[in-house]
């Protein structure tokens, strides 16, 4: 036996015995769902919150043997019949990239693990999502000083990866809650700087989304263009909720049930009202980005989903432990 797996061997014998005692006593009937949003074929620095190929498959090798993996919608009816199993994890990916159909949901069917894509539907068969725009954009610029401080979105100095992660960070915070025309305005002239062609095409095709759906994805909607609710007016906030559900049925033909709120911040990215027009079009359930585990009593339209950081597999699953484990805000 070598070192490597009597480590391996020695995490899941932890994670399993703490799990089994969370769920005994203060981890009861409640449920885990981590969240994803790409899966990279290698690791990229300007990328460096999403895992690449080698780490998604230790995680999900993780999760099959320590966790009990259920398919969302399972999930929820479970919590409220007060049947949740024990180390109770579901997986969930946003936006609707085309890697979870080429390298994630293979994965997922290796270790026999269902999972729930939300989708903005805008994307599908088409460019490239607002923030990623803006990633290609600061990859391909040229070293020096970017000035936009005319657009209100400061000054940076362009030089190595660390130069240019900061910028990523600070451009894509300080758009998101731009108005939408606003926001393209600016994204157009950093690739016009950069000279690059902003119809690159990351996002799933029409196809790729039926062929998740064949495989026992579930697919939720995630809005049609992927707007910070808080910035629109009603209408055009309803109309993204509403014509996000109708696009995806339309393709799936079948009923959209859950959603997943862009960004997901309550009370800042999304409020009181954004909440009733996504009761009233019918779903049965809605995603925040707070942290926090499913449990009886909660608003089914502000459900909590975490996003894990951690490198080391130990880590990884402690983590989900504590979340299953912590009081929900």
């Amino acid at each position: 036996m070598t070192a490597k797996t009597t480590h391996s061997l020695l995490t899941g014998q932890v994670l399993r015995s703490l799990g089994g005692a969370v769920g005994r006593t203060i981890g009861k009937n409640r449920v885990c769902v981590i969240t994803y949003h790409r899966v990279l074929p290698t690791p990229e620095p300007l990328l460096a919150s999403e895992p690449d190929i080698v780490k998604f498959r230790w995680q999900m090798e993780l999760l099959a043997r320590c966790f009990r993996v259920m398919p969302l919608h399972d999930a929820l009816r479970a919590v409220e019949a007060g049947k949740v199993p024990g180390r109770a994890v579901c997986i969930t990916f946003d936006d609707g990239y085309r890697s979870v159909h080429d390298l994630a949901a293979p994965i997922l069917r290796e270790f026999g693990l269902p999972a729930t894509v939300f989708v903005a539907s805008g994307y599908i068969d088409r460019g490239s999502m607002w923030n990623d725009r803006i990633i290609e954009a600061v990859r391909a610029l040229p070293a020096g000083q970017l000035d936009l401080s005319g657009m209100d979105l400061g000054t940076y100095t362009l030089g190595g990866v660390e130069d240019r992660l900061q910028a990523v960070e600070l451009l894509v915070e300080r758009s998101k809650y731009l108005p939408p025309a606003a926001r393209e305005q600016a994204i157009e002239r950093l690739e016009a700087l950069a000279g690059i062609d902003p119809e690159q095409k990351p996002m799933m095709t029409r196809d790729m989304l039926l062929g998740l759906d064949r495989q026992g994805i579930e697919i939720g909607a995630h809005t049609v263009s992927h707007p910070i609710l808080t910035s629109l007016d009603d209408d055009s906030a309803r109309h993204e909720i509403a014509e996000g559900k109708a696009q995806l049925e339309s393709i799936l033909g079948k009923p959209v049930r859950l959603f997943a709120y862009p960004n997901g911040k309550v009370g800042k990215d999304f409020d009181e009202r954004h909440v009733a027009m996504v009761r009233e079009e019918g779903f049965s359930a809605a995603f925040t980005t707070a942290i926090g585990a499913l449990a009886s009593g909660q608003d089914r339209y502000q459900l909590p989903r975490g996003r894990p950081w951690d490198e080391r597999p130990l880590m990884f699953g402690l983590r989900l432990l504590s979340w299953l484990a912590q009081k929900n805000p």
